[in-house]
């Protein structure tokens, strides 16, 4: 960056500085630990999980596919975000260039909306094979699966490449000093000398419509379903449906209990130290990830066997 006579700062900015928890550095200390061991869990149980749906022939149905999804989206995810994070709280690697950030924003926000769809997927699989078992065979198909991962990918890039667009297309004319530990839009387009209006309302309605509208539509699909089981007569029945669509939902509450969090701190961001939702947001990319394999190992009772057929072939 140069100086204009004014004293103002050009907009020629190589790179950006994360400067993460300024308010707290020790956090840095105690958090490396704790987030590497989540990351360390993230990857290797969903590469687990990966596994085992991919060398057990009877998890070969489409809500292991739909699953199988799931976890490659959460390793992407984690892949995108903690290492960097590792790498400022324990090398002080702060730079990042213009680039990378704006790849890294486009990354988080397009993997958010995929997860969110794959949920919703997710939950009309569940509502067909409850609600309607008779034809889950000729609805829930390969055929079906494939055009729902097409769904879910173009759906989800075409509305938030607009994103990382909108962010780079702005003035940069101050320092280039992000206070997060990524590239959050928000926290990049404060940099910015020109109007942000448009970043806030556009990233406020991409995020509300998505996660809105799938939200709308898990809870309808579950609520059909509740009300389907509770009609059952047969205990064993009720019993493995509550058991497979409660590991969907503990998933799915800690996907959007974690985000709203996050989203109210930002609200009262006066009230709470800036780091809360810093903090919140790193925590947001790993812990949802790492369960992946332990609620659906635990309350799964076809991956669980999986699992232990392929420990015993010493996998």
């Amino acid at each position: 960056m140069t100086a204009h006579q004014n004293g103002s700062i050009s907009t020629e900015i190589s790179d950006f500085l994360l400067n993460c928890f300024v308010r707290s550095p020790s956090w840095q200390h105690w958090l490396s630990l704790p987030l590497s061991l989540l990351f360390l869990l993230a990857m290797g149980a969903n590469t687990t999980l990966l596994i085992t749906i991919r060398l057990e022939a009877s998890l070969h149905e489409p809500m292991y596919y739909l699953l199988s999804l799931l976890s490659l989206l959460d390793m992407a995810l984690c892949l995108t975000v903690i290492p960097k994070v590792l790498a400022i709280f324990w090398f002080d690697l702060r730079s990042i260039s213009f680039f990378a950030c704006f790849l890294q924003m486009f990354t988080m926000n397009s993997i958010f909306a995929m997860e969110s769809c794959t949920f919703m997927i997710m939950a009309y699989d569940r509502y067909v094979a409850i609600c309607h078992p008779l034809q889950y065979l000729s609805i829930i198909t390969d055929q079906f699966v494939v055009k729902a991962i097409i769904f879910i990918l173009a759906r989800s890039i075409f509305l938030t490449v607009p994103i990382p667009i909108l962010s780079g297309r702005l003035h940069y004319c101050r320092e280039n000093v992000i206070e997060n530990c990524l590239c959050a839009n928000m926290s990049v387009s404060r940099l910015s000398c020109g109007d942000i209006i448009i970043n806030h309302l556009y990233q406020f309605a991409c995020g509300w419509t998505l996660l809105g509208f799938d939200l709308i539509l898990i809870f309808l699909s579950y609520t059909l379903i509740l009300r389907a089981v509770l009609r059952l007569k047969s205990e064993g029945a009720v019993a493995k449906a509550l058991s497979t669509c409660g590991s969907h939902v503990i998933l799915i509450l800690f996907f959007s209990t974690v985000l709203l969090v996050f989203v109210f701190t930002l609200v009262v961001e006066k009230e709470v130290s800036s780091d809360v939702p810093v903090l919140l947001n790193i925590l947001h990319h790993v812990i949802p990830p790492a369960l992946n394999l332990i609620v659906y190992g635990v309350r799964t009772q076809e991956i669980k066997q999986g699992i232990q057929r392929l420990l015993k072939k010493g996998w």
